[in-house]
């Protein structure tokens, strides 16, 4: 199953530049990495980064990030997938922009 992150361009900027990251500010506050599964990634952009342009859109496979990813009940008590380690360079399958267009973000056709 694939699971994904939303970063803004300078915090895929430093992930592509370093080859490891502990993620977001909102990560790095709550102790874990957060995901979304394809259904839940649109009310997370919409939610944590509204209006926000020059996003990007990462995609991992679960199954390949071990005992770290917890899959825990947050918003609306769906469970969200969070890791509690390092995300690195090399976890990632793919990552694409995630363009903003008339207020909404355009997901890549792989997970709509």
């Amino acid at each position: 199953m694939l699971i994904y992150k939303i970063f803004r361009a300078e915090e895929w900027q430093s992930f592509e530049a370093e080859g490891h990251t502990s993620g977001a500010p909102v990560d790095l506050a709550d102790g874990y990495i957060h995901f979304s599964t394809a259904e839940q990634a649109a009310e997370t952009a919409a939610k944590h980064f509204a209006n926000i342009d020059n996003l990007w859109l990462l995609a991992f496979e679960a199954d390949t990030l071990g005992d770290d990813l917890k899959w825990e009940t947050s918003r609306g008590g769906a469970l969200f997938p969070h890791l509690y380690r390092d995300l690195n360079m090399t976890d990632m399958l793919w990552a694409k922009p995630l363009p903003l267009v008339s207020g909404t973000h355009v997901f890549p056709d792989e997970i709509t």
